[in-house]
């Protein structure tokens, strides 16, 4: 059986949670079948990976019509025999397809239709829930809202990262047979993601902090994550006006979707600065055994988002053994064990589609006394800590996620 995952995330291009969920099921699922994967970016090394560039002719063009450019090349190479990588790969097409987000959903609807296959999808975001993108897209937003609606309401299944999610997706698209959507929750990789042990990498995590501007002697909140209406940073902002003075915000937040939330948070950070120090901010992506060092100094992780299917951020800070402070909203409570391996702050939000408190200062305050009664106890914060590693191992292995994820393919392939 060949499988094509399709997505516009794999690495080394890997930006959000969906790279990062290609790449690891990925690996998981080979193991057992014969799996592709389509992305975008052009050419790769890696067997069984084919990357795929923007056409020429819309190299200037809106930027949804040039992920079309790129779908309309990744239906193609669906049908194309492919160099076997495993003694149980295929010579064959692909038997069935799986998109990941709105970049790629197309491509997988068009080679549904034009081979007569199944295609899975699996929701990380939702279009409608994310109208902050007409600012990034214009009228691309449109043509992303299209093409994922068109993917979901066809598709022979949905995959929901969340309980929450698969909510969104019916209130979304209530076109949509509840029966075919199906919740399988993200992964984490436990042997990637774990506290530094030995001497020689306490040694290294230490000069790496601190190479960073982090005081690894100072208590700190640390929040990573791309510079998004979701991530909801800004309130994060607000909030840490209240922390107490001998502790850090550590900011791993870069790739602004536009120059006004750019702009908005910059104009934070800097009025953060006039009245407290320590808050640092590190604007490019870091390599993973950096991000692990920054995680495990840190006292706790903070998740403001307003947004959030399930938030694999998360997964990782609690892999390293940190707990987490995060909004009650989408599949976050999910993650987080309310009063065992973090707090969930309540929030109220309106529903627009955009996701904004209904009392923005009220979600603000708060958030800064959970992260401020969070700080204030390291010894309760450290307890929490270890509940929250010992969550990840028990329920959000990928070898669990991969074993679900097969089980939906068996249910829409024939025989």
């Amino acid at each position: 059986m060949r499988i094509d995952l399709l997505t516009r995330e794999y690495p080394p291009h890997v930006y959000g949670g969906a790279g990062v969920h290609v790449a690891e099921l990925a690996a998981v699922l080979r193991r057992s079948i014969d799996v592709r994967v389509q992305c975008f970016d052009g050419g790769r090394h890696e067997p069984g990976v084919v990357g795929h560039a923007v056409p020429a002719e819309l190299a200037d063009a809106n930027p949804a019509l040039a992920t079309f450019g790129v779908d309309l090349r990744i239906a193609d190479a669906v049908g194309r025999p492919g160099d076997r990588v495993a003694e149980h790969d295929v010579d064959g097409p692909a038997e069935l397809v799986h998109s990941h987000t709105w970049y790629a959903n197309l491509a997988g609807r068009l080679a549904a239709l034009q081979y007569g296959i199944p295609h899975v999808v699996t929701a990380h975001s939702l279009e409608p829930l994310r109208p902050w993108k007409a600012e990034q897209l214009g009228g691309g937003y449109a043509l992303s809202s299209w093409a994922e609606r068109t993917a979901f309401e066809s598709a022979d299944a949905v995959i929901a990262v969340s309980a929450g999610m698969r909510q969104d997706i019916l209130r979304s698209y209530p076109q949509v047979d509840p029966a075919r959507v199906h919740v399988v929750h993200n992964g984490i990789d436990l042997d990637g993601w774990q506290r530094p042990t030995d001497a020689a990498e306490l040694a290294r995590a230490d000069e790496v902090v601190r190479g960073l501007g982090i005081d690894p002697e100072r208590p700190s909140v640390v929040f990573v994550g791309r510079i998004t209406r979701q991530k909801g940073l800004p309130y994060l902002l607000r909030a840490a006006e209240a922390l107490p003075p001998e502790v850090q915000l550590v900011l791993c937040a870069g790739a602004p979707d536009t120059p006004e939330i750019a702009a908005e948070v910059s104009g934070l950070v800097a009025d953060l600065r006039t009245r407290r120090d320590g808050v640092v901010w590190i604007e490019q992506m870091l390599p993973r055994p950096d991000l692990i060092a920054v995680l495990a100094s840190g006292t706790v992780f903070a998740c403001p988002s307003v947004y959030e299917p399930l938030g694999i951020v998360n997964l990782e800070a609690m892999a390293v053994g940190l707990p987490v402070v995060g909004s009650a909203t989408g599949g976050i409570p999910e993650v987080v064990d309310d009063g065992v391996t973090g707090v969930l702050v309540p929030i109220e939000q309106l529903q627009d589609g955009t996701g904004t408190p209904v009392d923005p200062q009220k979600f603000v305050a708060d958030l800064a006394a959970a992260l401020v009664n969070m700080v204030g106890d390291p010894a309760r914060a450290a307890e929490m800590g270890v509940a929250a590693r010992r969550r990840v191992e028990e329920h959000f292995s990928w070898e669990a996620v991969a074993e679900s994820t097969l089980e939906v393919y068996r249910s829409v392939l024939p025989g």
